[in-house]
């Protein structure tokens, strides 16, 4: 049996066809369903990054043997986009479910899939969080919350690293991201070099005093160009990250808000 795991709430109608095996994710524990499966049988998760990361921290799936395929209806998909792969296909993901890393922060532990953002990011999270909750329906222009962000509403902060037990501190920094894949945000190459394949995260870090030059050289973060600037761009990679601010900001996890974050550690 190949059963579809499916969010009512977020899928796009992509289900409307689909009617042997639909399950409504929203009204099962994944836990009971996944030890409830018989050997033979196959899940499809119909979403993006989210559901990936939901299923991740709800399942341990090391020792799921049966295949899980993606069939993308997300908003962001970076995973997708970090694979190559289109959007209208089936796609295995059990190669990709081990070796995830871990991010401790605000007293939990989550794995995540993409990215442990912290800055201008998390702000454009948190902000987007607000205007959902007001107007459910309205869509979300996350370009133009970062614009506002950088110009008017995120201050930099200063930003304490420490990479493999090497310590380093930066000035004006605008966001510190960890990363298992390349992209974020919904396609910005944030870590061009990274291989989520590797045993290595990358740590990328934006900063400068100016607004005006984190405004016009935003936007070449989502081709990777920004890492030829490298008063801009800071990269270190290893297997254990933690970064510091000097005051809380917002952060995010695979896109899901935490907020009054004051320092994490990422660890592969």
């Amino acid at each position: 049996m190949k059963y579809y795991l499916y969010n009512p709430h977020s899928n796009n109608g992509i289900m409307k066809d689909l009617k042997e095996g639909a399950v409504d994710a929203s009204k099962i524990s994944y836990e009971e369903f996944f030890a409830g499966l018989k050997e033979e049988d196959e899940v499809v998760l119909v979403g993006g990054d989210g559901t990936i990361n939901y299923l991740v921290n709800h399942v341990d799936t090391g020792k799921i043997t049966n295949n899980i395929y993606l069939l993308a209806n997300g908003t962001g998909n970076d995973f997708l986009r970090d694979i190559g792969r289109s959007a209208d296909e089936e796609i295995l993901l059990n190669p990709y479910l081990k070796n995830l890393p871990v991010v401790r922060v605000s007293g939990m532990e989550k794995k995540f899939i993409n990215n442990m953002g912290f800055g201008i990011d998390g702000y454009c999270c948190e902000t987007a969080d607000k205007i959902k909750a007001k107007t459910p329906n309205k869509k979300i222009n996350y370009t133009a919350i970062a614009v506002k962000g950088l110009l008017f509403h995120f201050r930099p902060c200063r930003a304490e690293i420490t990479v493999d037990g090497k310590q380093y501190t930066y000035e004006n920094v605008w966001l510190a991201a960890t990363m298992k894949g390349r992209y974020y945000g919904g396609g910005m190459m944030i870590a061009p070099s990274q291989d989520r394949n590797s045993d290595q995260l990358t740590l990328a870090i934006y900063k400068t005093g100016s607004k005006l030059k984190a405004l016009i050289n935003f936007p070449s973060i989502f081709e990777g160009k920004h890492v030829e600037k490298k008063d801009l761009t800071v990269l270190h990679t290893g297997r254990k990250i933690h970064v510091r601010f000097s005051r809380p900001c917002a952060a995010q996890i695979d896109g899901d808000t935490v907020l009054n974050v004051s320092e994490y550690e990422a660890e592969l």
